[in-house]
């Protein structure tokens, strides 16, 4: 069962406004001094003021949206209520009018309304793809408030006369990649194998495979071979670990190594050594107490106190998200960033967003201090048979529209690789299809960067 809803404070224009310019300024370089607001207030750039009675309630989901063209492309305008006038009014005397309410349809999706709202969950507690306004109106694959920005991107433009430019990311370039793995297995690549023989009756199968566990490395133990085929392509990776062995309350598991063994301690410290980034990956049903016992345990490993920050990323085991409580424990501890929120059943955008952000903490009517590095895809999505079920053939033509999209806003493309699916015998969604997603974006001339690095580019933490 889902907790209460807490009591939250009212959702006014002003948090909205204030919400979503604070993510609009971080998007770009430059920022003049211009005025945006509601419409009325005699502004340089001023938003239609649609009625908001929506937000003074607790239905997840407004009004359907309205389609309007807007670079060529036909998009979603929630809180629209002028369909047949204009989008964009370039006045004279620099001025500039947006006839749909872009900043309350960029909150309602950046803030994740709809999840704080609905009580549809799945059998692992995540709100669900299926019930998601993405599903509904076919638009996950489609970064949606990056486009409202562009809206008033180019109404500044004309206000202030200057060039608004979409932030740089390492050496210059146009957008970045985030390459992470999360460590849930290292020891069970056997497994299924034998499950399969057992099944069959094929005892002599059975028991070669059950020998080969016995004297020799698993398949899935491959953590520095992970790390030598992201060098390959120039990039550097962030590695999850799951600090929790017991399986959580529902029977579901945990990791199935002990991260205190010896050679596995050899392992993570060769891994940090070597430049990868090392971070936490949450245990289901974790509280704060649990996370902050677990992000010490990974800090001990590596060989920094626990308040160094020198690396300070989590992502939640199954992507589990509770709107109400994780954002809180996560702005309790002292992490620097997440990057849980993607949609395990599609790749896109689950906050119709494609660059880091700080999530909305409803009860607190204000964002969050960490920086949430949103999920584009993970190789269980593109293959798996609760989800799209992709053959090899048919992944790059699925993913590189989205590329491209968070390419054209200068965005970070997160992809979540598990070291298991690094295992040679994967010929669905294994080390050939990993190797060309990597292949595009190299030759994209994509920033490869870790969770501290943008987290240094966008200031949460020192250089």
């Amino acid at each position: 069962m889902l907790p209460p809803l807490p009591s939250v404070p009212a959702t006014t224009a002003e948090s909205r406004l204030h919400y979503v310019l604070q993510h609009f300024w971080q998007a770009y370089d430059t920022i003049p001094t211009v005025s945006i607001g509601y419409a009325g207030t005699q502004l340089q750039v001023e938003v239609a003021a649609v009625e908001h009675a929506f937000f003074a309630g607790t239905a997840p989901y407004s009004a359907p949206p309205v389609w309007r063209e807007w670079q060529g492309r036909q998009l979603p305008f929630f809180f629209d209520d002028q369909p047949a006038r204009p989008l964009l009014e370039l006045l004279p005397g620099g001025r500039a009018r947006v006839q749909a309410d872009v900043v309350s349809a960029a909150f309602f999706l950046l803030s994740g309304w709809q999840e704080f709202y609905s009580d549809e969950r799945d059998q692992h507690g995540r709100f669900p793809y299926a019930a998601s306004v993405q599903h509904r109106y076919g638009f996950v694959a489609v970064p949606v408030v990056n486009y409202y920005f562009d809206v008033l991107k180019t109404a500044i433009e004309h206000v202030s006369g200057q060039p608004l430019r979409p932030r740089r990311w390492a050496d210059g370039r146009a957008w970045a990649a985030f390459i992470t793995h999360d460590i849930d297995n290292l020891y069970s690549a056997w497994k299924a194998p034998a499950k399969a023989a057992l099944q069959r009756r094929d005892w002599r199968d059975f028991v070669r495979r059950y020998w080969q566990h016995l004297t020799q490395k698993d398949a899935w133990d491959n953590l520095a071979e992970v790390q030598q085929t992201v060098a390959e392509y120039g990039a550097k990776s962030t590695f999850f670990f799951l600090p929790k062995h017991q399986k959580a309350a529902n029977g579901t598991p945990n990791a199935d190594y002990k991260i205190n063994q010896p050679r596995l301690v050899k392992q993570i410290r060769a891994l940090h050594d070597a430049g990868a980034e090392i971070a936490v990956h949450g245990s289901l049903n974790g509280d704060s107490v649990s996370l902050v016992i677990e992000a010490a345990t990974v800090w001990e490993i590596v060989g920094l106190p626990f308040d160094s920050g020198a690396f300070s990323g989590n992502r939640f085991h199954y992507l589990q998200w509770t709107p109400s409580l994780t954002p809180l424990v996560i702005d309790s501890i002292p992490f620097h960033y997440d990057s849980t929120l993607g949609f395990a059943e599609h790749y896109g955008f689950r906050n119709s967003y494609c660059l880091p952000f700080q999530p909305f903490i409803f009860q607190r009517g204000e964002a969050a201090d960490f920086l949430e590095i949103p999920l584009n895809v993970m190789d269980a999505t593109l293959h798996h048979p609760r989800y799209l079920q992709l053959a090899p053939e048919e992944v790059m033509p699925a993913l590189t529209p989205m590329l491209q999209e968070i390419e054209r806003f200068g965005g970070v493309a997160t992809v979540l690789w598990h070291n298991e699916n690094f295992d040679p015998a994967n010929t669905r969604n294994g080390p050939r299809e990993f190797r060309t997603i990597m292949e595009y974006l190299r030759s994209r001339n994509v920033a490869f960067v870790n969770g501290s690095d943008i987290c240094r580019s966008f200031h949460h933490l020192s250089s």
